[in-house]
């Protein structure tokens, strides 16, 4: 294991949700890290987190190689949590090559690449697709690289948790698409901290795939009964028919948000862990269930501040 102090970390996509966890990891070891993203501007949340002089921000874009390349220089290792549900072949498949490569060319010691449960190159899904020829690229140009691939992550600025308290709080019945399909939602920080593991110890973790769950296999629908159990609310929620779901998301839309096609696709299959595959416990982290952590973002839905209270105790 490399001397952490000694080390400077380029972290792709660092300012976004799972990034900010990712920073606050390596700069709690001691790590200096520099943040490249596309809008640097919107990153500055992360500098309270660091000492004076341990982390900095850069504008990149992993899509164009030459971009990917300053970002790389001097440091002693990289990790791309980029992805997209546009564009996808351009950021999953070329970008990750553009980091890959500019990674082994700036002698960098460690490559983590962030992918996705369910990347296959043979995926009906763009996405699923995309993802899997990226993590080919990525090991064609930098054999060692760590790759980990998360199933849905939660955390306080998710995207999941949050959009769903917020249906289940205007309505007294929320639909679901997709009921039956498994997930197995990981804790944003225990993600990050297996992320930040896995760069300052390539020794043990270069060259590795690793499969992220959390400790709940769930259904959709058990999910989102979940979430609308830890926002404190009472709404039922309520299951549509696949061929609904279908149907409507090639208008683009599914009950409370947009929705690709692509999206539709993607919900076709589990998107759990492989048995057999390694996860957080080859990290030593024991994984964080939904339930004891949502309640501290959202209970605001309900504004019941007994909330977390009923949420802990049905945990039990």
């Amino acid at each position: 294991m490399l001397d952490p102090n000694e080390q400077l970390v380029t972290v792709f996509g660092g300012d976004g949700f799972i990034g900010r966890y990712v920073c606050e990891s390596l700069l709690k070891a001691g790590v200096r890290v520099r943040i490249a993203c596309r809008e640097p501007r919107l990153a500055h949340f992360i500098q309270p987190l660091a000492q004076v002089g341990q982390s900095g921000i850069v504008k990149a874009d992993i899509t164009n190689a030459l971009s990917a390349q300053a970002a790389c220089q001097g440091a002693s290792a990289v990790i791309n949590l980029v992805g997209a549900f546009r564009y996808m072949t351009a950021v999953h498949v070329d970008g990750a090559r553009n980091v890959a490569e500019a990674a082994k060319a700036s002698g960098a010691g460690a490559l983590v690449h962030v992918s996705a449960i369910g990347a296959d190159p043979d995926s009906e899904s763009e996405y699923g697709s995309t993802k899997g020829r990226g993590e080919e690229a990525v090991r064609k140009a930098y054999p060692q690289a760590t790759i980990i691939r998360p199933s849905l992550v939660f955390g306080p600025e998710d995207q999941i948790t949050n959009r769903f308290a917020s249906m289940a709080s205007m309505s007294r019945s929320l639909p679901v698409v997709a009921a039956r399909r498994l997930f197995q939602p990981v804790y944003v920080r225990d993600l990050a901290q297996a992320i930040a593991a896995a760069t300052l110890d390539p020794g043990t973790h270069g060259g590795r795939i690793y499969e992220i769950g959390g400790p709940q296999v769930m259904t959709f629908r058990e999910l989102n009964e979940a979430i609308v159990a830890a926002a404190g609310l009472d709404t039922e929620v309520v299951e549509l028919p696949d061929i609904a779901g279908s149907i409507m998301s090639r208008f683009g839309w599914l009950p409370g948000a947009p929705m690709t096609r692509d999206q539709w696709l993607m919900l076709k299959r589990d998107n759990v862990t492989t048995p057999g595959s390694s996860g957080l416990e080859s990290f030593g982290i024991r994984p964080t269930p939904l339930a004891a952590v949502a309640p501290d973002w959202l209970a605001r839905y309900s504004g019941s501040r007994f909330a977390r209270r009923r949420v802990d105790i049905a945990a039990q």
